[in-house]
């Protein structure tokens, strides 16, 4: 097979330095980041995902909450926006003008998740995303509530999935796209469907299989070994992924390969 497309990194070694040497060293040039998420049941990941930020170098943070969530968010969290929620706990449908509002302040969005499975706020989600054409990241249950409208969420440019392994299967299986992923695959066959997939449309996609992580942009494949699956599902990744984007915009896959091993 030829699979020059395919570029393996070390774990400490980036395969694009100069993403690495490139960090803004002025909080004024790093970046602004708004993140999105939570629900009344649970905002852990938000609250790490803001620290993460901040620890990673984005220049500034902004948190938009629920605000059946007031009471509860940490005194140590002082960029927080609340914004109208549902019977449920999560994001309402009268939350759209804040998000809008993050959006325009915003260098990039980042849709944590921790959202719920609220109807309503897949709605807004969905309506945000609709008007809203910045740099964005989904990762987490995020993906599940905007999966309704899937070539929507591929075809959108500026757009980074960080998903699970059962969140890629469901993404290839909904857009009807030819090529049926299983959990025993080998990566190399993965990492072709990936090449195949990101030639299609112009989604940055990140998944882990087989102690690897992999990042895959407009043909080309990264992996990486990776031996901590949980810091993606607990949005870690994610975070420092989109982090990274602020400082390159033109280059999710640099970006997004080098925020893995820093």
């Amino acid at each position: 097979m030829n699979n020059n497309f395919w570029l393996r990194q070390s774990i400490d070694t980036p395969l694009f330095p100069d993403i690495a040497w490139s960090k803004p060293q002025q909080s004024s040039k790093a970046g602004k980041l708004g993140i999105i998420g939570g629900n009344k049941l649970g905002f852990s990941s938000v609250a790490e995902s803001y620290q993460t930020a901040l620890t990673t170098g984005a220049g500034k943070v902004k948190i938009l909450l629920p605000d059946a969530l007031k009471k509860s968010i940490p005194s140590t969290i002082t960029d927080a926006v609340f914004a109208a929620s549902n019977q449920s706990g999560g994001l309402s449908s009268e939350a759209y003008e804040q998000l809008r509002s993050l959006g325009d302040w915003a260098d990039g969005i980042l849709l944590i998740g921790d959202a719920g499975r609220n109807s309503e706020t897949a709605i807004v989600y969905e309506k945000f995303l609709e008007k809203y054409a910045g740099q964005l990241t989904i990762t987490r249950d995020a993906f599940d509530l905007l999966k309704s409208n899937p070539i929507g969420l591929v075809e959108r440019p500026e757009t980074t999935l960080i998903l699970s392994f059962a969140q890629l299967q469901k993404l290839f299986q909904t857009t009807y796209y030819p090529i049926v992923l299983t959990f025993s695959m080998q990566l190399s066959n993965l990492v072709d469907a990936l090449h195949k997939f990101t030639i299609t449309y112009p989604t940055t996609i990140t998944v882990f299989h087989q102690d690897n992580i992999l990042v895959a942009h407009d043909g080309t494949v990264v992996s990486m070994p990776w031996a901590d699956p949980m810091s993606i599902w607990r949005g870690q990744v994610a975070t420092k992924a989109a982090t990274y984007w602020l400082w390159s915009p033109n280059k999710s896959l640099e970006s997004i390969s080098t925020s893995l091993i820093n």
